[in-house]
């Protein structure tokens, strides 16, 4: 099945890693142009030459918290590719912790990072997008329900998710659609690491298994592979929907 997606632009948040990352190797792998972002500058330009020849990705040092950002990488897929045709918006996990853990620090620097990053990406996108453009953010299953430990993320997300669907309905009568994706035990580095946080991360691992359906976690490129498809032209009619991605966790709900 072709996607559609050969020499669409779009700006990928986060990709030097996880989820990220794995979603604009998908985007690539169908003929996709990127822009992509991340902290560290290294990073960034390694991710970028692996993407694809010729460069069919180019990389910039952001972080999603920086208010300057999202115009500089709208300006930046124009200038380099001429176009844009949508953004995918997905940042590193907030810190983990309980109630009692968080300090003030951390919920302020993670709402600016994980939550007002992801707005002002979206508006932006939402004024240089037209018909056929998509909006999509990288979230959590902690969006239906929450993940012990991960208080601030438990938060945050589904503050986000309801941004979305707002989003989809203002959006949606000129064309552009907004989509979300709610990966759960994806292996990456960090369900590993929160995996560790118990003391017996194998144990951990097997107990969460024990709970999915399709009994093992899930990898980065069948997330990546949902993304790609979800922001591509081939998933024209959805938009306002809030993508499961966890091995039947939810059972479709």
């Amino acid at each position: 099945m072709d996607l559609g997606l050969k020499n669409r632009v779009y700006v990928v948040t986060g990709a030097t890693r996880g989820l990220g990352n794995a979603s604009a190797r998908a985007l690539a792998a169908e003929g996709a142009r990127l822009v992509i972002t991340g902290r560290e500058e290294k990073a960034v330009a390694a991710a970028a030459a692996e993407l694809g020849p010729d460069g069919q990705a180019i990389g910039i040092v952001a972080d999603n918290a920086d208010p300057t950002a999202a115009e500089r990488l709208i300006a930046a897929a124009r200038e380099h590719f001429g176009r844009l045709d949508g953004v995918l918006v997905s940042v590193g996990g907030p810190a983990p912790g309980f109630v009692a853990d968080n300090t003030d620090e951390q919920w302020r620097a993670a709402f600016d990072s994980v939550f007002m990053g992801a707005v002002r990406l979206a508006r932006s996108a939402a004024e240089a997008l037209g018909d056929g453009g998509v909006i999509g953010f990288v979230l959590s299953g902690s969006v239906h329900e929450p993940i012990p430990g991960l208080t601030i993320s438990n938060g945050l997300r589904p503050g986000l998710a309801g941004f979305a669907k707002s989003l989809a309905d203002e959006l949606g009568p000129r064309g552009i659609r907004v989509v979300g994706l709610l990966p759960a035990r994806i292996d990456t580095d960090r369900v590993r690491e929160l995996d560790a946080l118990s003391g017996d991360s194998e144990a951990a691992r097997a107990a969460n298994e024990s709970r999915i359906p399709l009994r093992r976690y899930g990898t980065p490129e069948e997330f990546g592979r949902t993304a790609a498809f979800l922001l591509s032209p081939a998933a024209s009619y959805l938009t306002g929907i809030m993508v499961p991605v966890d091995g039947g966790a939810r059972h479709g709900f």
